[in-house]
């Protein structure tokens, strides 16, 4: 009885944020309110509130069934990729082909960028899903055998994520047919990266080595 009322439980909220994602897309996140989202769902207001208590908290749970959800595929495709190209392929394509259907979704939330905000990709608040997201890029990158300066080495996740983050902040903004600029922008530049960390390890760039850590040093460390 207990395990039955508990699987109704998780039908009912998976249904409730299912019903806010299509209010969102249909309404815009701002103007959506949560009477329209239990209506959609066919709750009562009050069965929406207990569930989520702000449109803010469907927002979380959106991310981390995304992140959930994605970091099953991305594992299994980065178990048989062969080289850091078609590993971060696997990352950062598979992020624009999930969040394809809630891109306005996710241009509206760009207004909540400040870390202070709970639902910043850089608060405290997205913190345990924002590290997993950085170790899987270090592991496409030690898995493929990456070899960069003690100086910048340890940097190089987050770096790798914030590119990945550059690109869907271009993606979501950009109203060119079908985003063939921001496909533009991630061919070039991900060509240019891969260029870059091959030669990132010639010794005739120590000076920069040094620079660069120094830089990377006062941007991530507390």
């Amino acid at each position: 009885m207990e395990e039955k009322k508990l699987k109704k439980s998780e039908e009912t909220r998976g249904r409730i944020l299912e019903a806010a994602l299509s209010v969102f897309r249909a309404r815009g996140f701002e103007k959506a309110t949560m009477r329209e989202i239990a209506t959609e769902a066919g709750v009562a207001t009050g069965a929406a509130y207990y569930y989520f208590d702000s449109k803010d908290a469907l927002v979380m749970a959106f991310y981390e069934r995304s992140h959930r959800e994605m970091q099953v595929d991305i594992a299994a495709e980065l178990d048989h990729a062969k080289t850091l190209e078609a590993r971060l392929r696997a990352i950062i394509s598979k992020k624009f082909s999930y969040f394809e259907p809630n891109r306005s979704l996710l241009s509206a939330l760009t207004a909540h960028t400040d870390p202070q905000h709970p639902l910043s990709p850089f608060s405290k608040e997205t913190a345990t899903i924002r590290e997993e997201d950085i170790a899987t890029f270090e592991r496409a990158a030690h898995d493929s055998g990456v070899k960069l300066p003690p100086s910048v080495s340890p940097y190089l996740g987050r770096l790798l994520w914030m590119y990945q983050m550059g690109l869907i902040l271009f993606w979501v903004y950009d109203r060119s047919p079908e985003q063939k600029k921001t496909m533009a922008l991630y061919e070039k530049t991900l060509k240019m990266l891969l260029v870059t960390l091959k030669i990132a390890g010639i010794p005739l760039l120590r000076p920069l080595h040094k620079l660069a850590g120094e830089l990377l040093a006062i941007v991530y460390e507390d």
